[in-house]
């Protein structure tokens, strides 16, 4: 059975990770490329609507908690907030079929495929020198990187894609 590829976005919190993967996603579709997404959140959300009858139900105890229309399904699990989340675990959970690729953004310090992100200015660390996984850097300055770790520029949408396209999903392919 075919896997869909896997690659990650990984940066500190604003340096617009979710920016980029909203203008990259529809230049990766429009090379016939199917995409699902796995954000990762540090934060508490809420899905369902107090008042509806999902989180009613769900509420009253039901975990899962599937909600299902013609247009679209989710499914609402509640997690113990001491359990620690892998994102090998997800990817087991993750629905698959017909995927050529699954992007993640964040689980920035799990082993996997991933470009980390940089604005400089912001004056946080490097991820790169202590992740071996990182296969590419997106900056928004020039950054002087080891021969092996391409640099890209972070406001170049379409060589990011380019670069997931030609080189990423190639190396994967073969």
């Amino acid at each position: 059975m075919f896997s869909p590829s896997v690659l990650g976005f990984a940066a500190t919190s604003g340096t617009g990770k979710t920016s980029l993967l909203t203008k990259l996603i529809p230049i990766l579709k429009a090379h016939n490329l199917q995409i699902g997404i796995i954000k990762h959140s540090h934060h508490d959300f809420e899905m369902d609507q107090p008042g509806k009858d999902s989180f009613r139900l769900r509420e009253a105890g039901a975990t899962p908690v599937m909600l299902v229309s013609r247009y679209r399904r989710a499914i609402i699990t509640e997690l113990s907030a001491d359990t620690d989340i892998s994102l090998t675990e997800q990817l087991a959970l993750f629905p698959n079929a017909g995927l050529d690729l699954i992007l993640v953004e964040g689980f920035r310090h799990e082993r996997y495929p991933k470009i980390e992100l940089v604005r400089p200015n912001l004056g946080k660390p490097l991820l790169y020198p202590e992740d071996p996984s990182i296969i590419a850097i997106a900056s928004d300055q020039p950054l002087l990187t080891p021969p092996d770790l391409p640099c890209l520029d972070l406001n170049d949408t379409q060589a990011i894609a380019k670069f997931v396209i030609e080189i990423f999903l190639k190396r994967q392919r073969d």
